[in-house]
């Protein structure tokens, strides 16, 4: 279950001002799959699907990390994103 500070990180990001760029898009949501989800066991997406092959890769890159571990990466990305772009 993620924690508080967690959801309250991902629901500001969500609101930012600017919109963050695609790699930082992409980690946040790498990080955001490992810490709810865990490692990525979903079929890669089609040769087509572009935007569904960053993504899925970004969360397979994380593959072995703990959730726990995912979710702190996932704060503190967050967290320098918020102060970037708010």
């Amino acid at each position: 279950m993620p924690s508080q500070e967690f959801t309250e990180k991902a629901e500001a990001v969500q609101n930012l001002t600017t919109r963050p760029n695609d790699d930082e898009l992409l980690s946040l949501y790498g990080l955001y799959k490992q810490a709810t989800v865990g490692d990525n066991t979903t079929t890669k997406p089609g040769i087509f699907d572009l935007k569904g092959r960053y993504k899925w890769q970004a969360w397979k890159d994380l593959e072995g990390t703990s959730q726990e571990d995912a979710e702190t990466q996932y704060i503190e990305l967050a967290t320098s994103l918020i102060e970037k772009y708010n």
